[in-house]
């Protein structure tokens, strides 16, 4: 399958179709025109996730082209090509709802970076979150019990209201999800929803993420850049892990929540911003705020309304439910019928204390339709997997402990030193080798696995000298 549909508006037949081929071999729908009356056509008509526009086209400019398509199409997203000289229009196009920009020449690690994520906000806006049914496609939020009935009453009761909502609950409960189900039943829902994963983020870089900064604020800072706050005016940020921001970092947000206005890294003009926050974190706040680590007028700020998901030891009534929606939608995935259950295989899912939670009984589901090939599933084959889980687990942790003291063992004997780097390094250069060969050198495909940018995959192949062609052809 595709990753998204992309509608391409550039006037330069060479360029055009250079563009094409590098987004098609991402696994990118390409459909291109040349003019931009004519893409403001085809965009108002047709289905798309991303439009990619040039800044100066026939029949109608790109500026004008965002103003008319952000207003007919508020959550799809405009990324605009232009050159170095006209930044103060792509900020212009940036504020009239364009999703983000590219400064001529750029690289096409780039470009494939931005359309990835432009993609991603499209999914998220656009595909529903059902509040608990069990669909044969698409995300959902699976549960009858009383604990979930009451998540999706407070979803209900909150969803229309321009509070400022805090998701917490452990790690993998689906609290995105929920986050998206809010947006969806706002009155929000036909404007931007931009996600921000708060920890997946460098310090360094995330401030500029969110508040976006000036040219010449710091060391790469060739142009200004507009931020994630700017890129959701009028509609809503989900600030995920919000429990890992910095102090100053804090103190940002705290200004936003308060004043409404944002001020982006290096600049003086304080930017008005008309915006929902939902955050969410899996951090005990009220711990952070002994320790210090966590500002308490902020925690409030936050805190207006709470919703604390159950994780899913606490609902186990929800698992037979979940089971068979996981292995419907992975079966989906995995061009499999999705084989029948035995009950007392899952009563013994029941049974199981799952500190992953949903996360983690997912991960299962897939072992189980890979292992069962179409078959039903039995009990033993679920404990099968979860003894090859729990075995894994513990060997790898007994490996993962011997390999870090015997680095530590020369740091003492003084054969070695600056042991964090050396394994830091180690671990991720075996990391990046695995995925980009388990990707069969799709370095898109094996970004998403790992949770990084198509950009920092590429630096990272080349800082470790890895070469997907050949990790490909090392696998065989």
């Amino acid at each position: 399958m595709a990753n998204g549909r992309v509608l391409l508006i550039e006037d330069d037949v060479g360029a055009a179709a250079a563009l094409k081929r590098v987004l098609a071999q991402e696994g990118f729908d390409i459909t291109t025109v040349g003019r931009g009356d004519e893409g403001l056509a085809r965009a108002t008509a047709g289905v798309f996730d991303v439009v990619v526009t040039d800044l100066k086209l026939p029949g109608m400019d790109g500026l004008e082209l965002v103003q008319r398509l952000h207003s007919a199409k508020p959550r799809l997203p405009i990324i605009l090509m232009t050159a170095h000289g006209t930044t103060e229009t792509a900020i212009t196009a940036t504020k009239l709802g364009a999703f983000d920009y590219l400064l001529k020449p750029f690289e096409m690690s780039e470009l494939i970076d931005l359309v990835e994520k432009a993609a991603a906000s499209s999914r998220l806006m656009s595909e529903p979150v059902e509040l608990g049914q069990v669909p044969l496609t698409g995300d959902a939020i699976i549960g009858n019990s009383r604990v979930m009935q009451g998540i999706y009453k407070e979803i209900g009761r909150i969803a229309a209201t321009p509070v400022t909502v805090l998701i917490r609950g452990e790690t993998g409960v689906g609290k995105e999800l929920i986050a998206r189900a809010i947006y969806q039943h706002s009155d929000r829902s036909g404007r931007p929803f931009i996600a921000v994963n708060c920890a997946a983020i460098p310090e360094t870089l995330l401030e500029s993420e969110l508040f976006g900064h000036e040219r010449g604020a710091f060391t790469g800072a060739e142009a200004r850049r507009v931020g994630r706050f700017e890129q959701a005016d009028q509609g809503t940020i989900f600030l995920d892990e919000v429990g890992e921001l910095s102090l100053s970092t804090q103190a940002k947000l705290l200004r936003v929540l308060q004043e409404r206005t944002i001020q982006r890294l290096g600049g003086k003009e304080l930017i008005a911003v008309d915006i929902r926050v939902i955050a969410a974190t899996h951090r005990d706040l009220e711990r952070a705020l002994h320790e210090k680590q966590f500002r308490e007028d902020l925690y409030y700020r936050l805190n207006v309304v709470a919703l604390n998901l159950p994780p899913l030891r606490q609902r186990t009534a929800d698992i037979p439910a979940l089971v068979n929606y996981l292995l419907h939608r992975h079966g989906v995935e995995l061009g499999t019928a999705a084989p029948s259950i035995h009950p007392d295989a899952v009563a013994l899912l029941q049974e199981q204390s799952w500190p992953g939670n949903v996360r983690e009984l997912e991960n299962v589901v897939r072992q189980l339709l890979l292992l069962a090939r179409g078959y039903a599933i039995t009990r033993e084959l679920v404990r099968q997997v979860l003894d090859r889980s729990v075995a894994l687990g513990r060997d790898e942790t007994q490996q993962m402990s011997a390999w870090v003291t015997g680095f530590l063992a020369r740091a003492e004997a003084g054969e070695t030193e600056r042991v964090h780097g050396q394994i830091i390094g180690a671990v991720e250069r075996e990391l990046f080798a695995q995925a980009i060969r388990l990707a069969k050198g799709n370095q898109a495909q094996a970004a998403r696995w790992l949770g990084v940018s198509r950009l920092t995959m590429r630096e990272k192949l080349i800082q470790f000298g890895l070469h997907p062609a050949q990790e490909e052809s090392d696998s065989g």
